[in-house]
């Protein structure tokens, strides 16, 4: 009992360096950078209340409202504005304007929790006031501000490093919040390639498909589809293998790479053929973030050296089962 508790404690708290947050924090900076850069000339137009907005804000709110009343939202700080005598346009405009300088901060590493925790906020707030509007992109990068604001901060990449000195985090904390990243993602793969291979869409070829060209996301010219539809089955169950097998193959060491570049692949084609680039992006970081750096655990002694009073443990490889 005692050997599987440590086994446990050391699968859960394997000693880490600040690399994969460093990787985080500025993947999640050029994505909400890129995010805002996107919506610069229709931000307002979104998440405006008037009858000129695509879709109304208060009407986004009300949906909102009978799931919950305490998840942030554009209204609030609406609301706020108002009670300082701020018009709703000059609101928006300052909220987007602290969306974007948090986004830059991130990729500067400057002020990083306070940005990490702003744009969190605020992106969660433009996602639920647009929720008629959002999309996968929107729930990931909420998952992924979310871990990063929690993340023990700053890297030893960042300027905030640089300038204030301070000591570096218990490498198993660190670990400790990696490894919940990992197990997250997992599950969302898993589940993702369950639901997929449940449906005979994705066996047949008829969900790739329907996925490729529908509008807006039909990059590829149908009758080029049309022309090579026999490979779409192919790769229909490609995805339902890298998507299900995720959580087996990704921790080994003699497949992670190899699943890991499958995963990145099918990622980035789903940026380049269906042009959803920011949803490409997002899931490219988070991979890279939890499992591109593996290799970088560091041994206990060596890490005691570095950080006086820190906590270390066996190198993640030789933690890590081979499979889950």
């Amino acid at each position: 009992m005692l050997k599987m508790r440590e086994r446990l404690e050391g699968f859960l708290f394997s000693a880490r360096s600040t690399t994969w947050i460093a990787l985080l924090r500025i993947g999640l900076g050029l994505q909400v950078t890129t995010y805002s850069l996107s919506l610069w000339s229709d931000w307002t137009y979104l998440f405006g209340a008037n009858s000129d907005s695509l879709i109304s804000r208060d009407l986004s709110e009300a949906i909102l409202s009978l799931d919950s009343s305490f998840i942030p939202r554009l209204g609030w700080l609406v609301t706020l504005g108002g009670q300082i005598g701020l018009s709703e346009q000059v609101t928006l405009k300052l909220a987007f304007g602290c969306l974007l300088c948090s986004g830059v901060c991130l990729l500067l590493g400057f002020l990083s929790r306070p940005a990490a925790i702003a744009a969190w906020f605020l992106h969660l707030a433009a996602r639920s006031s647009g929720g008629l509007t959002t999309y996968g992109v929107d729930n990931f990068m909420t998952i992924g501000l979310f871990y990063l604001m929690l993340c023990p901060l700053p890297d030893r990449y960042s300027i905030d490093s640089w300038l204030w000195k301070r000591r570096t985090a218990d490498p198993r904390r660190i670990g400790f919040h990696q490894r919940v990243l990992q197990l997250h993602l997992c599950l969302i793969y898993f589940f993702g390639g369950l639901a997929k291979c449940l449906g005979t869409g994705w066996w047949n070829g008829n969900s790739m498909w329907r996925s490729l060209t529908r509008s807006p996301f039909n990059v590829i010219p149908a009758d080029f589809l049309l022309r090579w539809s026999n490979l779409l089955p192919l790769i229909g169950i490609f995805i339902c293998i890298v998507e299900i097998g995720y959580p087996v193959f990704i921790w080994p060491k003699g497949t992670r790479n190899i699943w890991l570049a499958c995963v990145l692949a099918m990622h980035a084609a789903i940026g380049v053929t269906m042009g959803m680039y920011l949803f490409a992006l997002i899931m490219i970081v988070l991979n890279v973030a939890a499992f591109a750096t593996n290799s970088t655990a560091i041994p206990f002694r060596k890490e005691q050296a570095r950080t006086a009073g820190g906590l270390g443990n066996k190198s993640d490889d030789e933690e890590a089962p081979a499979s889950v």
